[in-house]
């Protein structure tokens, strides 16, 4: 049990109550006709709901084709940032000969630079992005990537470098940074491989502004690949191909050892790129000597240096192995099953700002490319089916002044005025996490049945819609096939709004009514910045930090190590 958070008797007059309560709310707002007695209260509105449905880090997930049930690259992950998070669609796009796009940090980010222009290629294509408005003080829109035209998809994912990197980092720094290149790589790359060259092409010409340390995962039907830049103003880069028969979780990005002959041997180079300077760099600051038994391995050589290993620990609650064995053992992995890896509680808390899956494969027409995206943090937040097809987002995910740099200190736009008097996903799903988290082993189970009737109305049909778009496309009225599949995944995000709207009720009344309300007994609404707990579903452990630097009292010890090894 939540420390703080006795559960006081229920009489049955109470019980009744909060019933009653909870079946009227449902009644008006989700057109519920009724709802029959069960054990609990949150049984009740599971069911009745299940009817209605006919630093910030990062983390990723990538599948090679041969572990995953369909034949299927599948990609899954997070971005964990402060700010909001809504969905776009960006349109293929043709460009002037002169037309330039704008790069880079300003003198706000936590490493200063100025922004500067780069040429813009005369052709970008169509990709579909969760966007965010603030990291690290990076001016907006950021993305941390998404999924284009061509079936190329990326995610970017923190990964830290050395601190004698951070501390040569140029003042100010100049060069694209971590959300520019993917959304070059979305805009630019018709396949994976593609999106490494034009990653490094562009380091290489106009460098690179940092945070830090940052990876990057891009995919296709056939590979991926891990690419990891480097701070300290050395346009230092590389990367590493996946295999099909791989799993890799990016928790921090991570690439160990590296073949010293990448840019001069064709065998090496079909699975490792890199900058020209990544081994010479190391050799002159004497971080690794070509006369060393130990081969030269990236994660050593330029990762964070100290109480770290690349896949083992150290860096959070859940290592890279141990959720890399993790998908393993659901081989051959489906979409759901990946759903449920991304949406795990102990990775899974209020800095996850959404939930991301999809699958890449060579028999589908471009349109018909499929995600699942959860509107904020997928631990109490429904997967809904969106196509790269779809002709609009709806207005409750979309942008709205939720956590969005600048509304404390500006009024509304009146442009945004009626998307902005919509309810926003993002908030109504951060008040279910918020409500869940006071009680996780009593609102979690209850919580998540409901989120997996939701996917699984979803699911039921999307096979349905999919073909029938097939037969519009083949029949010569794409612009038909675009808007059936609209017409759904506007649906079903409806139906999950519903829901949620129902479900923060729900919780809410339960709460208040049972006498488990508390209200705040401090002055600072803000947490207390980098390292604190943030709010999560973790009973008696903190995921944001590593086993090491957990509760050493024997018996919460003794849970934890039962629960790393029950991964």
């Amino acid at each position: 049990m939540t420390p703080g958070l006795q559960r006081p008797p229920a009489s049955p007059a109470a019980c009744r109550l909060v019933i009653l309560t909870i079946v009227d709310l449902l009644v008006k707002q989700s057109n519920i006709a009724s709802m029959t007695g069960s054990a609990t209260m949150l049984k009740c509105v599971s069911s009745a709901l299940l009817l209605a449905a006919p630093a910030a880090a990062s983390y990723a997930f990538y599948v090679g084709k041969d572990l995953t049930a369909d034949g299927s690259v599948m990609v899954g992950g997070t971005g964990e940032e402060v700010s909001s998070h809504w969905l776009q669609i960006f349109p293929a796009k043709d460009h002037g000969p002169n037309e330039t796009i704008t790069v880079g940090v300003t003198a706000d980010a936590v490493l200063p630079g100025e922004l500067i222009q780069i040429p813009q290629v005369d052709h970008t294509f169509r990709y579909i992005s969760m966007e965010y408005s603030d990291f690290e003080g990076f001016p907006a829109p950021l993305t941390n990537g998404g999924l284009n035209e061509k079936g190329v998809a990326v995610r970017d994912v923190w990964a830290e470098t050395r601190t004698e990197l951070w501390d040569m980092t140029p003042t100010p720094q100049l060069g694209l940074q971590y959300s520019d290149l993917a959304r070059v790589v979305m805009e630019r790359a018709s396949n994976a491989r593609e999106g490494v060259e034009i990653l490094g092409d562009l380091i290489a010409k106009y460098g690179y502004a940092d945070y830090g340390g940052n990876s990057h995962l891009i995919a296709d039907k056939d590979e991926g690949w891990v690419v990891w830049q480097f701070a300290g103003g050395q346009k230092l880069w590389a990367a590493e191909s996946l295999r099909s028969d791989e799993v890799r979780v990016l928790y921090p990005g991570y690439i160990e050892d590296f073949p010293t002959n990448y840019d001069t041997n064709a065998t090496a180079a079909e699975d490792f790129l890199g900058s020209p300077n990544l081994v010479s760099f190391a050799v002159e600051q004497g971080w690794w000597s070509p006369n060393s038994t130990d081969p030269f391995n990236i994660f050593k050589v330029y990762g964070l240096q100290g109480n770290y290993t690349a896949r083992d620990g150290g860096f959070k609650y859940m290592s890279q192995a141990a959720l890399e064995e993790a998908t393993l053992a659901m081989v051959p992995v489906t979409e759901q099953d990946l759903i449920e890896r991304v949406r795990d509680y102990r990775i899974s808390d209020d800095e996850a700002g959404y939930g991301q899956v999809l699958s890449l494969n060579n028999h589908t027409d471009p349109d018909l490319f499929r995600l699942w995206i959860a509107p904020t943090s997928s631990v109490t937040a429904p997967f809904n089916p969106w196509w790269l097809g779809v002709n609009s987002i709806p207005p409750e995910y979309a942008e709205h002044r939720y956590l969005t740099t600048g509304a404390s200190s500006s009024f509304l736009n009146t442009d945004y005025q009626f998307q902005e008097a919509t309810h926003f996903a993002g908030l109504i799903f951060k008040q279910i996490l918020y409500n869940t988290c006071t009680q996780p082993s009593h609102f979690l189970p209850y919580v998540q049945e409901i989120l997996h009737g939701l996917e699984n109305a979803s699911l039921s049909n999307v096979a349905l819609y999919e073909r029938a778009a097939q037969l519009f496309i083949n029949a010569g009225d794409r612009e038909g096939a675009k808007q059936l599949l609209t017409t759904y995944s506007h649906s079903r995000a409806e139906a999950s709004l519903q829901a949620g709207r129902s479900l923060v009720d729900a919780l809410d009344s339960y709460i208040k009514l049972t006498g488990r309300y508390k209200a705040p007994v401090g002055s600072e609404i803000n947490d207390a910045g980098e390292g604190a707990e943030t709010v999560n579903c973790l009973v008696g452990a903190d995921p944001d930090q590593p086993e090491w630097k957990q509760p050493q009292t024997p018996m919460r010890r003794r849970r934890l190590q039962r629960r790393l090894r029950r991964v």
